[in-house]
C-alpha cells in the first residue's frame, strides 16, 4: 500500500492550498500582484501618451463630507484621477504606489489627486484607506463619465493637463511610484 503522506503529495498539497488562497483571498492576490509590480511588471508607460483630448463632459465628484468638485473647476491644475474599488485585487495592489506618489507630490498646488470609489460606497472606501494608512483624497462620481475617460475597467487611471485635456489613460494596474510618472506629472505641473 502506498503512503498517502509522501514528500511529493505534501508539496502538491501546499501548492494547491497556496493557489486556492491566491484565487479566493483578495489581499493575498493583491500581495502577489504587488510583488510582480515590484520586479518591474505592470509599469505605467507615460512615454506612450495619448494625444491631448479635451473633455467634453464636465465630471462632478463628491467626497464623504458632501463637498463637490468639478473638472471644470480644476482647469489650471494637473489632475491624477484613479477609478478603483475595495474588492478589486489589482486596485489594492497598485494603491501603495499611488499613495507613495501622492505623498511625494501632495504639496504641489498645481497637482490634484482624485481617487474615485467606483462602487460609490465612500464609508467602506474610507475604512479601507484608514486600515492601510493611505492618505488619498477619496470621492465618488455624481455625474455622467464619458467612455473616453472611464469605460468600467478597474483600475483605470487618467491624467488631465492644465488645459483640462486627457493626456494619459491606463486601464489596469500599474506601479505609479516610478520616477517616470513623477517626472511626467512635474513636467505637466510646471507647464504654462
Amino acid at each position: 500500500m502506498r503512503k498517502l503522506f509522501t514528500k511529493g503529495n505534501l508539496i502538491n498539497g501546499v501548492i494547491i492550498v497556496a493557489l486556492l488562497v491566491i484565487v479566493f483571498v483578495p489581499p493575498a492576490k493583491a500581495l502577489l500582484i504587488r510583488g510582480l509590480m515590484g520586479i518591474g511588471l505592470f509599469k505605467a508607460d507615460v512615454t506612450q501618451q495619448a494625444p491631448a483630448v479635451p473633455v467634453v463632459v464636465d465630471i462632478a465628484f463628491q467626497n464623504a463630507a458632501g463637498q463637490t468638485i468639478r473638472l471644470s473647476q480644476l482647469k489650471g491644475k494637473v489632475v491624477f484621477l484613479n477609478f478603483w474599488a475595495t474588492w478589486c485585487p489589482p486596485c489594492r495592489a497598485e494603491m501603495p504606489s499611488i499613495n507613495a506618489l501622492h505623498q511625494k507630490l501632495k504639496d504641489d498646488s498645481n497637482l490634484v489627486f482624485i481617487m474615485v470609489d467606483a462602487d460609490s460606497q465612500l464609508a467602506n472606501a474610507a475604512q479601507f484607506m484608514a486600515k492601510y494608512a493611505y492618505d488619498l483624497p477619496l470621492y465618488q462620481v455624481i455625474s455622467d463619465v464619458p467612455q473616453s475617460v472611464y469605460s468600467g475597467s478597474l483600475p483605470t487611471t487618467v491624467i488631465f493637463n492644465k488645459a483640462g485635456e486627457l493626456v494619459f489613460k491606463h486601464d489596469g494596474m500599474a506601479n505609479y511610484d516610478s520616477g517616470e510618472v513623477e517626472e511626467f506629472l512635474m513636467k505637466l505641473a510646471s507647464a504654462k
